[in-house]
């Protein structure tokens, strides 16, 4: 549930609450690409710090260790010991960063692995049960990067 706390001109203050937690917006999130903060940073240290969300990122949760792993571990939340939020995202921002890579079609995009050109195939639903295997708090349904500067 998101609830708008203030606004100011065109700037707003919010609190989302999820299943596990409450996060202030706006808000940096800690990026664990695969299950985990660069820099060996504990769960410990990261509630510290103030992190209130954890961002890992589906395509490559999906490569390695895979999401089917992940899921018989746990899910994210016990294969990283973290208790706060995470949100996945749907794969969208491979789609720009691994541009040569892939070919978009109307169903999905069409990945050739980065790690050894394997076919992946994702598409909305396949995104979606990937994210739930992963045991995502917030999963993204579909988010795409544009080109900067964008028209």
């Amino acid at each position: 549930m998101f609830e708008l706390k203030k606004t100011e001109g065109k700037a707003r203050r919010g609190e989302f609450t999820c299943a596990h937690g409450t996060v202030q917006t706006p808000v940096f999130m800690n990026v664990g690409t695969q299950g985990a903060i660069k820099g060996a940073l504990s769960a410990e240290d990261l509630k510290n710090i103030g992190c209130q969300v954890e961002l890992s990122n589906t395509y490559h949760l999906h490569l390695r260790p895979t999401d089917k792993v992940v899921r018989e571990m746990g899910g994210l939340h016990k294969f990283m010991t973290w208790d706060g939020p995470i949100l996945t995202d749907s794969g969208g921002f491979q789609v720009f960063s691994l541009s040569s890579l892939r070919k978009i079609k109307e169903e999905g995009v069409y990945f050739a692995s980065h790690i050894d050109g394997r076919k992946i195939f994702m598409g909305p639903e396949e995104s979606m049960q990937i994210q739930s295997n992963l045991g995502s708090t917030n999963a993204m349904a579909i988010d795409e990067c544009i080109e900067n500067p964008s028209p």
